[in-house]
This record gives C-alpha cells, structure tokens and sequence, in this order.
C-alpha cells in the first residue's frame, strides 16, 4: 500500500541537503518508507550486532563500509534504523554528516521508534543538520489516496468504503494487521508488539525498573482514553508517587505508545496547570466503543497537526476546549501565534 510519505520524504531529498529523520510508532513502517525513499542505500541497523559494532566504532568504519571514500562506487544513501539506542546517537551523526555527507549530497534517513528529541544525548548540537518527520498510522484519507499536493494543508475528501473504515477500526492503522485483516493475525501481532515495546524498548531507553508498574498504568490509560490524566487517583491504584506516574507517562510519550492533548488557553499558565487528556497511538486497544472513535479521531487530527508542521506549511498543535462554564470542545487545532503561514489555515467552513 503506497504512503503519502513517501512523497514527502523523495520532495525533501530533491528540495534539501538535511538529513531526514523519520520517527514514529514501533512497526508503523518506517524502515519500508526509507528503503522506497533510497532503494539502494547503504542500511546499517543498530539491533544487528555487526552494525552495532560499525556504528560504535565511528564514522571512518561507516564510511568504509559504504565505500565513500570511493566516489565511483560509493552508495548515495545510508540509512540508520533504530539509531537512537546507539548512547552517542547524536554526536555520531553530526560527525559523520559533517565530515561525509553536507558537500557530497550524500542521502541519509536515521529511523526510530522513539522520540530523538527526547533522547538527546552529547553535547553537540544538530541544528541544521536534520529534517523531523512524524510517521502516523494509516486513517482513513491515506486509504482513500496518497495524491497530495505538499504546497496545500487541504485536500478534497476521500472515498473510502465502510468495510475499510470497520477495519481501520477493528485492526489499528498499523500496516501489517491492517493489510492482513485477520483477527487471529491481530492478536498475535498485537501482543507481540506490546512485549517488544515494553520489554526492548522501555527497557533500552529508560531507566524503569518496575515495568510491571509501567505495564499496568498503560492498561490503566488505555481504559480512561478521552479523560483527564488524574496523576493522584492512578498513583493511588498503583501504589506509586504522583511524581512517578508523571515520570512514566513521560516514557510511554517517549515510545509512541500514548499521547496528551492539552486544554488551550490564551494565557498558557493556566492551561499548564490543567489536566491534558490521554489518547493511544493505537486506537484498536481501546476496548469501549464510544472511547475509541474519540480516540481515532484524535489521532487523525494529530496527524494532520504533524503532517502540517513536519512538511512546513506552519506551526501547529491539537488541544480541546474547556469554558468557566464547564462546556467542551473536544478538539481544537490551534496555529502558532504570530506566524504569517498559519493565515492561510483560517478558510470558512473548515
């Protein structure tokens, strides 16, 4: 199935020296966009051993891999798969890109399922040297149509059949059980994801040691999706600090498996010391119905907010509404203040 990613990420190579990074969900497909995007690059991945060894021993050892030195020979594309959980990711990089890919037009895509700009690690900065994009599940504009104009935020709306919707809903909008559309491979899939996510990558990116704890507070978030995140009643259900709920609700943003939309406020004080409201990157394992198709619709208004911020149309960010009154808007996406991009988001009727 084709990806409005790829679009995006082929426009960045013809349009920009940076390198791309491409971060998202565990599985979402991110490894299979780079390689559409550089077919024939160079791949290192850092769960290899081998790779892992290379990466550790510096850019020389890359370089020489990937023949670089050779001008005849050498690939145009490298692509670092799950880099970050390479300790030094970040100074690696910048050296590497500094000293073989800024005046070589050399190609580069560092995947990840975790967030790199939480994890930034050494002290030198990458400012200038990357691009950041998001990659999101499939929703239901993907499946009507990968035909999209990168100059526009909007786009005529997409067919799409209620037997397709249902299994969007049904199997989550992960490539794999989405394509297969078997109930038996979605409950294999699916727990097979969650223990690599808990297991390989809370384990390798933070310093948790009760990942029991963690594992219940993320069935406990997964049954109040759509709610306030009360840090003092699931503290009191897991027998932990507020603090260390804060801590690990903080490691589940970290790993794409759970994200907060804030209350929006004029004066940002105030929606600070708010409640944000809690929702899956994974709607299918949200059990109640009416939570889900809050959540899957949270999610497709996140995505759009990444798309439009990621591919540079503006800054913007997904927030509800809550009045003195008590009444609510269950979303809202605001564009950044004072941005002359964001004028053209303000169409009627939209």
């Amino acid at each position: 199935m084709n990806r409005i990613y790829s679009k995006l990420i082929k426009d960045h190579f013809a349009n920009n020296r940076q390198m791309v990074f491409l971060s998202g969900p565990r599985q979402v497909g991110k490894t299979t966009l780079a390689h559409d995007a550089l077919p024939d690059a160079a791949y290192f991945n850092y769960d290899r051993t081998q790779d892992a060894l290379a990466i550790s021993s510096g850019a020389e050892r890359i370089a020489a891999i990937a023949d670089l030195p050779n001008p005849v020979k050498a690939s145009h594309g490298i692509l670092f798969d799950e880099l970050h959980k390479f300790p030094k990711w970040k100074k690696f990089l910048k050296g590497f890109f500094d000293a073989y890919a800024d005046n070589r037009k050399l190609k580069v895509v560092v995947t990840g399922s975790a967030r790199m700009d939480v994890y930034k690690r050494g002290g030198d900065s990458m400012m200038g040297h990357y691009f950041a994009y998001r990659v999101h599940p499939f929703s239901v504009g993907e499946l009507g149509g990968t035909d999209i104009d990168l100059e526009k935020p909007f786009r005529a709306a997409q067919a799409v059949s209620l037997e397709d919707l249902h299994r969007l809903m049904k199997f989550s909008g992960y490539p794999e059980p989405l394509i297969r559309g078997s109930e038996r491979f979605y409950n294999q899939w699916k727990r097979s994801r969650l223990e690599k996510l808990f297991d390989e990558d809370v384990r390798d990116l933070s310093r948790v040691q009760d990942l029991r704890g963690l594992r219940a507070l993320s069935e406990l978030l997964a049954s109040r999706v759509g709610g306030g995140i009360n840090y003092a009643s699931l503290a009191l259900d897991l027998a932990v600090a507020p603090d260390t709920v804060k801590a690990w609700i903080g490691v589940l943003e970290s790993v794409y498996y759970c994200y907060a939309v804030t209350p929006w406020f004029a004066n940002v004080a105030n929606s600070i010391r708010k409640q944000p409201k809690v929702y899956l990157w994974d709607w299918s394992l949200v059990s109640d119905i009416g939570a889900r198709n809050e959540n899957f619709i949270a999610s497709h208004l996140l995505k759009a907010v990444h798309w439009w911020t990621d591919s540079g149309l503006g800054d913007f960010s997904l927030h509800y509404l809550r009045t003195k009154q008590q009444k609510e808007v269950d979303f809202l996406v605001a564009p950044g203040r004072d941005r002359s991009p964001a004028k053209r988001f303000r169409p009627d009727g939209v």
